[in-house]
């Protein structure tokens, strides 16, 4: 066949060169030739409002005054939130707010700290 290695997203054996590339024709991926690449595949990519990559256990500031549900309390803007641990879904940031409790907040609600 050929003497590319196999694709590392899907690892066909269908790999071929283009110009300086290698590409898969099944998966549409492309990578540098001899490169050792990781494909993080599960790993969520949360981004705060700043577009900062968000992680467990980060501190976070919030940005704007947010109402909880059910409640007539308000998360004020500037409350620090520390040891976030990221989920996946709507609201992407579990965490416990003093004086509030347990929250899950949205990430572009939220700044690193």
């Amino acid at each position: 066949m050929s003497d590319f290695p196999p694709c590392p997203k899907c690892n066909s054996e269908y790999v071929y060169e283009d110009g300086a590339m290698l590409a898969c024709p099944e998966c549409g991926h492309e990578w540098v030739a001899g490169a050792d690449e990781v494909v993080p595949e599960n790993e969520p990519s949360v981004k705060d409002a700043n577009g900062t990559v968000l992680s467990d256990g980060d501190a976070v500031v919030v940005i704007k005054d947010l109402k909880i549900k059910g409640s007539s309390s308000v998360v004020k803007v500037g409350t620090k939130v520390r040891n976030i641990r990221l989920v996946e879904g709507d609201h992407n940031i579990d965490c416990k707010i003093e004086g509030i409790g347990a929250m899950q907040l949205k990430s572009e609600f939220v700044r690193k700290a």
